[in-house]
């Protein structure tokens, strides 16, 4: 989807201009101010089920294309942009400093000044864990039951029961049954 200033965006801008003060008025909160976190989340996203968590700072473009599910945590300094549908599964567990970016801009330089830009929504799966200082791009789905490793740059479509990370991210391994025995203290 091509968007951008020759289409005459004003209400995209008066859009972004709420979601900005009420992600403002988000990150004023004290962190002991449980309800009226949940109450501004709700105001903000387009859809939330039961039980979620979103550590401020927290910034988005619009709020209303994000969409989480139950028992969602995010860490300081989520950032999604979402000019497109941004769709977060169950059990999502979001580390610091990630980056969700539906957005882009033309390679070309006379589009790009032009002030066009596109966006393509991002899929999240269930039951799945995304390290610290994350960025997913444009277009990206991650399947279910999946990590993806801190510091990864996620460009293409990662599948369901992957251990992924790297710049750019690629799969590494399937998730086992042997995850599910092994010890996970750094002593073995």
């Amino acid at each position: 989807m091509w968007r951008g200033r020759l289409r005459g965006r004003q209400d995209s801008r008066l859009e972004r201009k709420r979601a900005k003060d009420l992600c403002y008025e988000y990150n004023q909160l004290r962190p002991s101010d449980e309800e009226a976190q949940t109450a501004l989340m709700k105001k903000l996203l387009g859809k939330t089920k039961g039980a979620f968590c979103i550590v401020a700072p927290f910034w988005c473009d619009y709020g209303y294309n994000i969409e989480i599910g139950e028992n969602f945590f995010a860490n300081h300094n989520t950032v999604i942009l979402d000019g497109g549908k941004v769709v977060f599964g169950d059990n999502v567990f979001i580390a610091p400093d990630c980056g969700f970016h539906t957005a882009g801009h033309p390679i070309d330089y006379e589009r790009r000044n032009q002030g066009l830009e596109y966006a393509y929504p991002i899929t999240v799966g269930d039951n799945v864990w995304i390290g610290a200082g994350v960025q997913v791009m444009s277009g990206v789905t991650i399947g279910s039951d999946v990590v993806i490793g801190g510091g990864s740059v996620v460009t293409k479509d990662i599948p369901d029961h992957s251990v992924a990370y790297g710049n750019p991210c690629k799969v590494v391994r399937k998730i086992t049954d042997a995850d599910r025995e092994r010890c996970w203290d750094r002593q073995q």
